[in-house]
């Protein structure tokens, strides 16, 4: 599965937002890899919470290589102790056996996910333990392929909004404006914003304050 700004986007949002429009002339089409497997998705969004992307994978391919493949039955076979010993937290392993037995006694619907609009989802996801809304909206992102997932909880968008519009905070309400301009075609414009806060276009940079510096004065 692959998560993509296609043609159609790309004119789209350069019909809606100027500055935008300028950086996707500039960066060009962009995709990034998503994975269709919703339980999956759901556990690899837990174990990547609160560490490195390079130690999110690193966990991810050791959980792989014990299971072979990633589903509840697997997990609630291996246990608490073996997760743990794979590189877990025994709190992320709470949290994704808990997960694994609601969907293996039916107390959680993976598949009526599909059928809800994306607020519902959210909700939905974030009766997880462990779970709250901005996982919620990467799993939407690049598990579910939703089109218009912009997430405010997200570090990176964020960073790429100050950068391309040039706030020194950006509030929900600035977020806000932003998110309705792009919409339905928010996910395209993520994709653009994680590439101009990763430094994409060099000459912008994160207009922010230096809280280092505040905190010398």
């Amino acid at each position: 599965m692959v998560v993509a700004c296609g043609p159609r986007e790309m004119e789209y949002l350069k019909s809606r937002d100027k500055k935008l429009g300028e950086a996707i002339e500039r960066i060009g089409p962009l995709s990034r890899e998503g994975d269709p497997d919703l339980f999956a998705s759901v556990v690899h969004q837990i174990v990547g919470q609160q560490i490195s992307t390079a130690a999110q994978a690193t966990l991810w391919r050791r959980l792989g290589e014990r299971l072979g493949t990633v589903d509840a039955p697997a997990l609630l076979a291996l246990g608490r102790e073996e997760l743990q010993r794979v590189g877990m937290s025994f709190r992320k392993a709470d949290y994704i056996l808990d997960f694994a037995r609601r969907v293996e006694e039916g107390g959680f619907d993976l598949e009526a996910l599909e059928g809800m609009p994306d607020r519902q989802v959210v909700e939905a996801l974030s009766s997880l333990k462990g779970v709250g809304a901005w996982t919620a909206e990467m799993i939407m992102t690049f598990s579910m392929g939703r089109p218009d997932v912009v997430s405010y909880g997200d570090l990176g968008i964020l960073r790429g909004m100050r950068m391309l519009y040039r706030h020194r905070v950006m509030d929900r309400e600035k977020f806000d404006k932003y998110r309705r301009r792009y919409s339905p075609c928010g996910t395209a414009a993520s994709l653009y914003l994680w590439e101009i806060a990763r430094g994409a276009l060099p000459e912008l940079t994160d207009p922010a304050p230096d809280k280092r510096s505040e905190d010398r004065i």
